[in-house]
């Protein structure tokens, strides 16, 4: 049944997505690299919050800042190490680093951590629900919709006010053109990371809300989920991404309402049956962009 309760959460759900390739698209527009250690970025942020909480025994928001920090430290660090140097190579090496750090970061879990999943302490009014015009929503997907909608119009006035966002999107469109111009890649390259790595950190905060829990896997669901998101919006769009992202929500909803009791557990199959009949129609994705394509190096 679709009823506010129905659309409050298809928007939370949505929003969150659409953090999630947010994250994503902001690094593939100007490396043209599908970063697959972004959802370690995530897992990190949610270890962030376990060790903070557990360890430092910190009050929830200084928990919560540590949390986006660790993934924006994490994520700055790892271009900075792992991507920089190989950017002048194939577009292989690139993808190969993205694999090979995701799988360092899991194991430096492993290791240090634990295997096994963790409770993350999260605070007291994430586990609230409150009443609209009938409805019981839990306040958790409202503050999702309120943090992403100011993380949007944030992003969107960074990219065209700012001396910094008009450079990072003339990199998107042609990034030789930029460098011979004078704007320095390294900085341009580095700021999209960490601005990934805050959408990332944010994101984690409301993903592991869901379960109250982190284990070193946390991060391959949403790497998946902003992977699609980002396809079916278009690769080459910020705005693609985001209406990918409200895309899969409300499609996943539709699914969870619309499917019998006995073919829910196959939700994600038809997810996948669907994002796959859609590219074979309108493979550039929702938001077709013209951009070409250049080596970064």
């Amino acid at each position: 049944m679709i009823d506010l309760e129905f659309v409050i959460n298809t928007l939370s759900l949505g929003s969150l997505y659409a953090l999630l390739a947010l994250g994503l698209v902001l690094v593939y527009g100007i490396l043209k690299l599908v970063n697959f250690a972004y959802g370690e970025y995530i897992m990190i942020a949610g270890y962030a919050i376990y060790l903070s909480a557990t360890l430092l025994h910190a009050p929830w928001y200084l928990t919560l800042l540590i949390a986006v920090l660790a993934a924006v430290l994490v994520s700055y660090l790892t271009e900075l190490i792992a991507f920089r140097p190989v950017r002048s190579q194939s577009p292989n090496a690139l993808i190969v680093t993205s694999f090979a750090v995701s799988v360092f970061l899991q194991n430096v879990v492993l290791i240090m951590v634990s295997p096994r999943a963790r409770p993350v302490q999260l605070p007291f009014f994430f586990s609230r629900t409150i009443e609209i015009a009938g409805a019981t929503v839990p306040l958790r997907n409202l503050l999702v919709i309120a943090v992403t909608a100011v993380l949007l119009v944030a992003l969107s006035l960074l990219m065209k006010k700012t001396v910094v966002g008009m450079a990072m999107r003339a990199a998107a469109d042609k990034f030789t053109t930029t460098r011979l111009m004078g704007v320095p890649a390294n900085l341009v390259i580095s700021t999209a990371f960490v601005i990934s790595g805050l959408l990332a950190g944010v994101a984690s905060i409301f993903w592991v809300s869901r379960s109250a829990s982190v284990d070193p896997l946390t991060g391959a669901a949403p790497l998946l989920i902003a992977f699609i998101a980002v396809v079916t919006g278009g690769m080459h769009s910020t705005v693609g991404a985001v209406v990918g992202g409200f895309v899969y929500g409300l499609v996943f909803n539709l699914l969870s309402v619309t499917l019998p009791a006995s073919m829910i557990s196959y939700r994600d199959a038809f997810m996948f049956a669907l994002v796959v009949v859609f590219l074979l129609f309108r493979p550039a994705g929702i938001i077709k962009r013209g951009y070409t394509e250049e080596r970064v190096g």
